[in-house]
């Protein structure tokens, strides 16, 4: 097989490299069903925009797959039982990734594991119009599962007025540790491509891309394979780099097209969904089978045994962690990656949602004195999204707000590509979050 040098390699300007070690942990780990939790918590604020509101009370018994949170307008996403049980209390309870508490129904499991009716039936998808397949994704609660959590039946009703020629499916998984997409990608290639399929019909979309770091290159022969019989669909190998997988890198690797940081693909007429969003979408259309379960990396060297598990939605992080052999001298948790990731303030309080595609246990984080910018250029360099976090920190800091705005602080999608570089160990993303939390508030004053 022909071997292609890195230039060769689709990418993109700026970016940077961080070490794979994290990786190795669990790439080679089979995909483990873990065991039930006894209890689960599910928020009605899993996905971007406004929160479902809850629609079964204390005593209630439901079934696995049954709506508890209906979905509050067009940009919400609706919540399903991932267990059966009795709905125990309908309370208050921290988000994990913005620590606001959000109503979350609670369900204690009755161990019966009993789908609603008419879910877990295979149905004939091949003649299914564009309407009854965004029906189906919208009622089953999907939203993206590269992290943004937007709902995916907004993501594919697009204005009229936008024509949608290229879909790409985001398999580049370029988070540091993380290996939940891998390891899906490995199990289920076929189904994959079913749902980019049922996507691309859903939208009227001929063509696909799909996009693979180097370092699978087993997912990338894998997924040739797979559609070598499809002259619509392209798998394209990409250089190993962070934030490859970023809507605006990977439509600039891929397709060369370029847009503005404040605007969506389907600017430029792509429509882009994760690996995982696409096999979630099979499953919907295919089975009826609501979003109540996601692969989730446990790893980092707080764990002795790093997995990726199949977890339903709603699972207590603490089982997670346990389960993977959790060491009592950790002193920091994450939700997610180490570059883009949240730290959890309380474990104990911590849940799963759709959007958890990693948990990372940290045994020993280096603690960095802040020292003043040395304007060595090097996060100027590695800035994806061509800005100049130097100096939006220094603005920042100052809480010189309307500065900051001068300096396109909005068009930052705070990767951390610039305190990854940053010699000074300077708190760029989190001078910049402050920022934006400032003006939001400003604005919403008036």
């Amino acid at each position: 097989m022909m071997t292609l040098v890195k230039s060769q390699l689709k990418t993109f300007l700026g970016g940077i490299h961080p070490a794979e070690d994290g990786k190795i942990l669990t790439l080679g780990k089979q995909m483990t069903a873990i065991p039930l939790p006894r209890t689960v918590y599910l928020v009605m604020s899993q996905h971007i925009g406004a929160p479902a509101k809850p629609v079964v009370k204390k005593g209630d018994f439901v079934k696995k797959g049954q709506m508890i949170g209906d979905a509050q307008g067009f940009i919400s996403a609706h919540v399903h039982a991932s267990v059966s049980g009795k709905v125990v209390d309908v309370v208050p309870w921290p988000h994990p990734v913005t620590g606001i508490k959000c109503p979350a129904v609670v369900i204690e499991n009755s161990g019966e594991d009993v789908w609603m009716e008419d879910m877990n039936v295979a149905a004939d998808t091949d003649n299914l119009s564009p309407e009854e397949i965004r029906h189906s994704i919208q009622s089953a609660g999907i939203v993206g599962l590269g992290g943004a959590t937007f709902p995916t039946h907004v993501k594919l009703t697009p204005p009229k007025d936008r024509s949608i020629d290229t879909m790409v499916l985001n398999g580049a998984e370029c988070e540091p540790f993380l290996t939940c997409d891998y390891r899906l990608m490995l199990d289920k290639p076929h189904e994959i491509i079913e749902g980019l399929k049922l996507i691309m019909r859903c939208i009227g979309c001929k063509k696909a891309h799909i996009g693979i770091e180097e370092n699978k290159r087993d997912v990338y022969n894998l997924f040739k394979d797979t559609v070598a019989k499809d002259p619509n669909i392209k798998v394209d190998l990409m250089e190993v780099k962070y934030p490859q997988g970023a809507e605006h890198q990977l439509i600039k690797a891929l397709l060369n097209r370029e847009f503005k940081p404040t605007q969506l693909p389907l600017e430029v007429g792509v429509v882009v969904v994760n690996v995982g969003t696409a096999f979630a979408v099979y499953e919907a259309v295919k089975f009826s089978r609501p979003l109540i379960e996601r692969i989730v990396t446990v790893t980092g060297n707080g764990v002795k045994d790093p997995q990726n598990f199949l977890v339903r939605v709603g699972t207590p992080v603490r089982q997670l962690l346990e389960a993977a052999k959790l060491t009592p001298d950790v002193n920091k948790i994450i939700f997610g990656g180490p570059m883009m990731g949240i730290a959890q303030g309380n474990i104990d309080t911590a849940v799963t949602i759709k959007g958890t595609g990693g948990i990372l246990a940290l045994r020993e984080t280096q603690q960095w004195e802040s020292r003043a910018c040395i304007r060595c250029g090097r996060c100027v360099d590695s800035c994806p999204y061509g800005l100049n976090p130097s100096e939006l920190s220094i603005v920042c800091e100052a809480k010189e707000f309307d500065l900051a705005l001068d300096n396109n602080v909005m068009e930052c999608k705070e990767c951390g590509c610039c305190s990854y570089v940053c010699p000074a160990k300077r708190p760029i993303v989190h001078l910049i979050k402050f920022a934006k939390s400032e003006i939001a508030k400003r604005k919403a004053k008036g």
